[in-house]
């Protein structure tokens, strides 16, 4: 083992980010980096960045300034501070960070994160950065190693990566590349490890995790195989697309009782015009049948979505159309944004773009529609009874913190030796974002 070293990481953007930054600090821990919670004396510093959301580079290019007199000071003192940029935003902009910040020394895309120990080896030999945003032969997840820290109680595990649907406003396929999906059998090791870690709820993360195919039948018979782990209690997935959402994985909502009742399955808009504009391959008749082979199959699911308004040549009569849309389906809380043009997207070099003041507009309408569902949906909760996962303290002393199988965050009065387990919860009022509860039974859960 090499004499210990300060590692920070600062994560941007999705679950999948989250997972990669535990993965790299796995990949360096034989290396003797140790992860620290800030960057003032650590000895390599990983922004891990996102591309999806506006102005994410230039969220970036400020965090490395602030970066600067930190390295400036480990230098002058005789240290060394490395600084690398990894994830979505190097890899659409490895060169132009190279040339933008002279401060960085590693710029690293999501496919190569096996490859750091070497890569910061040659960055502290060369003399300026050290580029790699290839997409190798062999996949990444073959040579990282296994993690010996503690898992979380509800733990993220990466079964498929990258896209190739090539929505036209997406970077994701360039920018994490063809899909790949993993072997089952590694998949089911990684999970019994994650559990004998003390997970006990586990999100099957992709960028389409849906269109998993490293099991014969695909993410339904997954998620069956999981489900059958001693000790697991939930399962959920993120994030799927409604072409993918084929009849096994329909019916394992109905059969298997640890895929929980929560599904997130993006729409981005009510219109079908816009639909193709976007390169969807559905339109909306396609996902109300998705929709209703879903509640046929477990009646009681909550669905959450994604919604973008402003996409080029979007009219009022089409913003209207997905206002309807949501309406006539019902949402849990869900997330909704103003296009905003990615550069190298077909959708960047489309006419109309939407003026900002429209896009505002539309916005605000949307949301003020999804909060009012999103509060009808925690107010349903109130009166009835959930089963909860315990997965943190909560905010206030005496309190734990979790989520039922709908998704909503709760808290209750209760003792710390219920963490990691299900309890049954009355709930009795709430919040905005979340609901409080009061304890009734415990032990409901499968033992460990």
């Amino acid at each position: 083992m090499s004499p210990a070293k300060a590692l920070h990481i600062k994560t941007y953007g999705c679950q999948m980010n989250v997972y990669d930054s535990g993965r790299l600090a796995d990949a360096l821990a034989p290396l003797g980096y140790r992860l620290v919670d800030g960057a003032e004396g650590a000895d390599l510093v990983i922004l891990n960045t996102c591309h999806i959301r506006a102005k994410a580079a230039e969220k970036v290019y400020s965090e490395i300034g602030r970066l600067r007199p930190h390295k400036a000071r480990r230098r002058a003192a005789g240290g060394t501070m490395l600084i690398a940029v990894a994830g979505c935003v190097a890899q659409a902009e490895g060169a132009e960070i190279a040339r933008r910040a002279p401060d960085v020394d590693l710029v690293v895309g999501p496919q190569a994160y096996h490859r750091l120990p070497e890569l910061i080896a040659r960055a502290h030999r060369a003399g300026g950065v050290v580029l790699d945003t290839d997409f190798p032969v062999e996949p990444k997840f073959d040579h990282l190693p296994a993690s010996d820290r503690p898992s979380a109680i509800s733990a993220f595990l990466a079964i498929q990566e990258g896209c190739d649907k090539f929505c036209s406003f997406c970077v994701v396929p360039y920018t994490r590349g063809a899909e790949y999906s993993r072997p089952a059998d590694a998949l089911v090791a990684e999970a019994r490890d994650l559990v004998a870690h003390g997970a006990r709820e586990i999100t099957l993360l992709g960028q389409n995790v849906n269109a998993y195919h490293g099991a014969a039948g695909g993410l339904g018979d997954l998620v069956a195989r999981l489900a059958a782990l001693p000790g697991l209690l939930r399962l959920r997935y993120t994030t799927a697309h409604p072409l993918d959402m084929d009849d096994r994985l329909i019916a394992a909502h109905r059969d298997v009782p640890a895929l929980m009742p929560h599904l997130h399955l993006p729409v981005q808009s009510g219109s079908d015009t816009i639909l193709a504009a976007m390169n969807r391959r559905y339109d909306t008749d396609t996902y109300r049948r998705v929709v209703e082979r879903l509640r046929r199959a477990r009646p009681d699911i909550a669905l959450s979505s994604d919604f973008i308004v402003g996409f080029p040549g979007e009219t009022d009569r089409d913003f209207a159309a997905t206002l309807a849309l949501v309406a006539e389906i019902g949402f849990a809380p869900s997330f909704s944004f103003k296009y905003s043009a990615r550069p190298g997207t077909p959708a960047a070099a489309r006419e109309g773009q939407a003026p900002e003041r429209v896009k505002a507009e539309r916005l605000a309408a949307l949301q003020q529609l999804l909060d009012t569902q999103a509060e009808a949906f925690h107010h349903r909760a109130v009166g009835g009874r959930a089963t909860v996962l315990f997965v943190r303290p909560g905010r206030h002393a005496g309190q734990l913190a979790g989520r039922t199988p709908h998704g909503h965050a709760i808290h209750a009065p209760a003792p710390t030796h219920l963490l990691g387990t299900e309890a049954v919860l009355a709930v009795v009022a709430a919040e905005p974002h979340s609901l409080t509860g009061r304890l009734v039974e415990t032990g409901v859960g499968r033992a460990a």
